[in-house]
């Protein structure tokens, strides 16, 4: 293969991947990303087996083991504290062979963007667009103009370039939820589990506990698109009052300017392609997703593997996109499909009715049907990137 230039547009943790996984095939790789910090990086998240699996394939494994807490417990529990479900993370680890951490979002990036060399990271200020044809594209942004034999779309939901390859798609929508998060600004004492998610009715509280004995907290509510709030910390403090330990002590240790807000939104209507000419989307760009399944990171670190796979091992850019998205169409959108599903019967769920039957449904399942649950998305073996063709 002759082409041997990319530009990745988005720097976060679908692109950083995207261009260290390419880079070993091989390419020179240029990432542009409008954002010095981005918007999410005072956030965490949990990645599950497939997401740390594909970071051992690009090489970046060990240290993000070595900046990560595994979760080994937890579960889910009901407002006042009545177990639904034990997690069982050491018995996961030992059928995948792989850990399901939790890392502050900063230290991933942070890590990510070390992975790479001096100066391939470029902060634009501003959107970047594609210009020419999909099939002889070029990025530009301010007065800068890259050529590409590749253009990798990680410019995440609401995407620039996917509006323009696909502009009847009607785009990320509403999902009915929003997301109020932070870290916590000490440690917390006496949290005696890794991981933990608790559903009332419309409303879920989880925290993610790192190794420093800080905690990131998440609380997801059923709400109207755009609701702010003057002082969202206090409005949690009283939402969350009764609800057991350590919901009140996670909210009790947060500073107020540390709460992050966003709607959730998603790629309610499938794409037709992640690849057109020689452009391939990637993560939320393609296929963003609700957070119910804690896939979305993993799914694009998936995505970021199987294109630089793809791409090394064939004669052509259009062909190896042509694998590429054979390979992660059909499992992504899955996987979508069944993020939605999980979000409809566990936060976003108000009926008392059905909210006490799916409690008995959860509390009746055996360990077994859990852990296969678990496994049908975490269960994911990454492709060998190779060198590209000569």
């Amino acid at each position: 293969m002759s082409s041997s230039s990319a530009v990745v547009v988005g720097g976060g943790i679908g692109g950083l991947a995207a261009a260290i996984g390419l880079r070993l095939a091989g390419w020179d790789v240029t990432v542009v990303e409008r954002a010095a910090v981005l918007d999410d990086a005072g956030a965490g998240i949990s990645l599950a087996a497939n997401g740390m699996r594909a970071l051992a394939a690009l090489g970046v494994g060990e240290r993000i083991e070595a900046a990560s807490r595994r979760q080994y417990t937890g579960g889910t529990r009901t407002p006042d504290g009545r177990r639904l479900a034990a997690m069982d993370g050491r018995a996961l680890e030992r059928e995948l062979g792989a850990p399901i951490v939790g890392i502050p979002r900063a230290d991933l990036h942070r890590i990510l963007r070390e992975a790479l060399p001096a100066g391939a990271l470029v902060i634009s200020g501003e959107p970047a667009e594609v210009t020419g044809t999909p099939d002889r594209p070029r990025v530009r942004f301010g007065d800068t103009t890259l050529d590409a034999d590749l253009v990798v779309a990680a410019d995440g939901i609401h995407s620039r370039i996917r509006r323009g390859l696909f502009p009847g798609h009607p785009g990320a929508v509403y999902s009915g939820s929003t997301v109020l998060r932070a870290i916590t600004d000490r440690p917390i004492e006496g949290l005696t589990s890794d991981f933990e998610l608790t559903w009332g009715h419309g409303a879920e509280f989880g925290h993610i506990a790192f190794p420093d004995g800080r905690a990131e907290w998440h609380a997801v509510l059923n709400a109207p698109a755009g609701l702010r709030h003057p002082d969202p910390l206090a409005v949690l403090r009283r939402r969350f009052a009764r609800w057991h330990e350590p919901v009140p002590a996670l909210l009790a240790a947060t500073l107020p300017e540390a709460v992050l807000h966003h709607d959730i939104h998603e790629l309610a209507t499938p794409l037709p392609s992640y690849a057109v000419g020689r452009i391939a989307l990637l993560g939320d760009a393609a296929h963003a997703m609700t957070p119910f399944l804690g896939q979305g990171a993993c799914q694009a670190l998936e995505d970021a593997v199987t294109l630089a796979a793809a791409v090394a091992d064939s004669r052509t850019v259009e062909g190896g996109l042509v694998h590429y998205d054979a390979q992660r169409r059909p499992r992504s959108q899955t996987v979508a499909r069944d993020a939605r599903r999980a979000g409809r019967m566990g936060q976003q769920l108000t009926n008392p009715l059905a909210v006490g039957l799916r409690n008995a449904a959860i509390r009746l399942t055996p360990p077994g049907a859990m852990m296969r649950t678990v496994l049908r998305h975490a269960d994911w073996t990454p492709p060998r990137i190779g060198e590209r063709a000569a």
